[in-house]
């Protein structure tokens, strides 16, 4: 997947790090845009999503998908 900073993406799948506030803020509005790279587990590359509603936390490449 070639994910660019500024890109709109959907948040197609949510694992359990995140809390249950953040997972229903997400599920009333997947879309996001890329904010910046985040470097996973010293091997990957994951992202930082920003939403609308001004919440911000990062996905690996599986969880998101570029809306076009």
């Amino acid at each position: 997947m070639a994910m660019e900073i500024g890109q709109k993406v959907k948040i197609c799948r949510l694992r359990d790090r995140l809390s249950g506030q953040m997972v229903e803020q997400i599920k009333k509005n997947p879309v996001g845009t890329i904010a910046e790279y985040k470097m996973t587990d010293g091997s990957g590359v994951g992202v930082i999503v920003k939403f609308d509603s001004g919440l911000a936390t990062w996905f690996f490449e599986d969880e998101i998908e570029v809306v076009n």
